[in-house]
């Protein structure tokens, strides 16, 4: 199973990283300003990650792909890391499906 781990960045933002069993990350938060936002966001992942229609499949400017997921109000709740191939970013979007719901959550920050 997949976990989603909170740490703070050098900026004093929280983010959240999923990463999936073998610790690859499969979805990156955004940063926000408080701990309670990050678990926030964290919540809105869990709740969006099984629908398909969450998804925005998207295709860098260097030719990779990646996706954004997204909240009921088309807010991105979460990106992708990069793909070579639209093949292997859907693996990726099957892994949140399976990995976001029900994952634990990991708090790095130490506070």
């Amino acid at each position: 199973m997949g976990k989603f781990f909170i740490s703070k960045r050098s900026n004093g933002e929280y983010q959240f990283v999923l990463k999936a069993d073998n610790h690859e990350p499969i979805l990156t938060g955004e940063g926000y300003q408080t701990k309670a936002g990050c678990k926030n966001g964290i919540e809105s992942v869990k709740m969006n990650a099984p629908f398909d229609q969450r998804y925005d499949r998207r295709v860098a400017t260097n030719g990779q792909y990646y996706f954004n997921l997204k909240a009921s109000n088309g807010e991105i709740i979460g990106t992708s890391e990069m793909y070579t191939t639209s093949s292997a970013r859907e693996v990726g979007i099957e892994s949140v499906k399976r990995n976001a719901p029900n994952a634990p959550v990991i708090d790095l920050t130490g506070e």
